[in-house]
């Protein structure tokens, strides 16, 4: 599907829609635990629906409510079929491990984007906690054999994927011998890991982690069913606080103002960059206001260079994004297809191996590819509001994380076509 924009006044309040990154984690930790669970307010998009038909493949029974999904857990079968993780990375990964607990033998296959991602290193660090466990060269597919974990001390570094050491932290609790997970480097995206370990707190499981977080120490425990509520989503929610610093202001309810969310930094690159922003509650307004460039660090928030990449092309001045090497192992070269979409919108950009540098200008409307990115979709659409005459091509990849953002930025003032309007 192909998205057209046509310059639009923005202006209204919207919802953030619930975590995926948390809707994930509870139902891999409800899965994990003996008993009933419930998750409340769960997102529903590709992406976790792909964690919740792998975990039922395993023999995790999911009842899906209007707004809460009950999960009975805590026994595992042998899956009859290949184990398909669609685009979802955080499935893949989490799931590899996972499968170490399952009877039998799992193959775990991905989607076209998925495919080429990465995931040897977890395979590699699985293998040093006894798993029985193989992939493809370095990316999927992963077969692993299953039914009990040895544990003992994984080493990996920690600057290709917080998604290995969640990985490891989320299986840790089973390990015969408990676990001890050491980072040859530091953490990056930390943030992500901090989820993960208040997810395993709420379902009863402590884990003694270092102050940097290098080091993980895990005793062998049980999970405990629980009500799990997930949170507003800051990185869905990125686009409008985004949109809001470019327009009349947008008002994004449902966020954590102490949530532990990385994404939540974009808060404070918008007030670097001279937006208004004005956090209440449960709720940010956003305004327009001058935008001068930005030195941000994005080493630990990488899913915000999109965002702040679309903010720094119309404002004055030239913007250095550090600590985006990691972005080009994202659903697409997130570095190129930022340097693609500004450039053909007539925005100078120059590329380093961990730095993205943008001139700030007055972008015009060209025809996006999104390359099947729903991050870069999302971004570009905040550009095409202002100037418009801007196409997103292959639209419909938003419905990896957040199906409802078109109609969503309708409701607000967008002016959108899409093919067959």
């Amino acid at each position: 599907m192909n998205v057209l924009i046509e310059p639009s006044k923005v202006k209204g309040e919207v919802v953030a829609p619930p975590s995926k990154s948390y809707t994930i984690r509870g139902l891999m930790c409800a899965a994990l635990a003996r008993g009933v669970s419930e998750i409340v307010h769960p997102l529903t998009s590709e992406d976790t629906d792909a964690a919740a038909r792998v975990l039922r493949q395993v023999g995790v029974e999911i009842e899906p409510g209007e707004d809460v999904w009950r999960v009975h857990g805590g026994v595992f079968r042998t899956p009859k079929d290949e184990l398909h993780c669609g685009d979802s990375a955080a499935t893949m990964r989490f799931m590899t491990a996972i499968c170490s607990l399952v009877p039998g033998e799992s193959r775990l296959v991905a989607g076209q984007s998925l495919a080429k991602r990465p995931v040897k290193t977890l395979v590699d660090a699985l293998r040093q906690v006894g798993v029985s466990v193989a992939c493809s060269g370095d990316v999927p597919p992963v077969t692993v054999k299953g039914g009990r974990l040895r544990g003992g001390t994984a080493e990996l570094p920690g600057d290709i994927s917080s998604q290995f050491v969640s990985a490891l932290l989320l299986i840790a609790p089973f390990a015969e011998q408990g676990m001890t997970i050491r980072l040859t480097t530091p953490l990056e995206s930390k943030p992500y890991v901090l989820m993960t370990l208040e997810c395993l707190k709420n379902f009863g499981i402590e884990v003694n982690a270092s102050e940097d977080l290098t080091k993980f120490i895990v005793r062998t425990q049980s999970y405990k069913p629980t009500r799990y509520k997930v949170e507003g989503d800051w990185s869905s929610a990125s686009y409008f606080l985004a949109l809001g610093a470019v327009s009349d202001g947008v008002k994004i309810a449902n966020l954590n103002s102490d949530s532990l969310q990385g994404d939540k930094r974009l808060l404070d690159f918008l007030r670097d960059m001279g937006a208004s922003v004005n956090a209440s509650g449960n709720s940010v307004v956003v305004k327009k206001s001058k935008l001068k460039a930005i030195r941000a660090d994005l080493s630990d928030c990488i899913d915000l260079l999109p965002t702040v990449a679309v903010l720094a092309a119309v404002a004055d001045g030239v913007s250095e994004l550090t600590g985006i090497a990691r972005a080009r192992i994202k659903e697409s070269n997130r570095v190129a297809a930022v340097r693609e979409g500004l450039e053909k919108m007539g925005i100078k950009t120059a590329e380093e191996r961990d730095k993205l540098v943008i001139s700030g200008g007055e972008p015009h409307g060209a025809t996006i590819d999104s390359k099947n990115d729903h991050r870069i979709a999302m971004a570009f659409s905040i550009p095409g509001m202002l100037v418009g005459n801007t196409t997103i091509a292959g639209a419909e990849c938003v419905n990896k994380t957040f199906p409802q953002f078109w109609d969503i930025l309708e409701s607000i003032g967008g002016r959108i076509k899409r093919d067959g309007q």
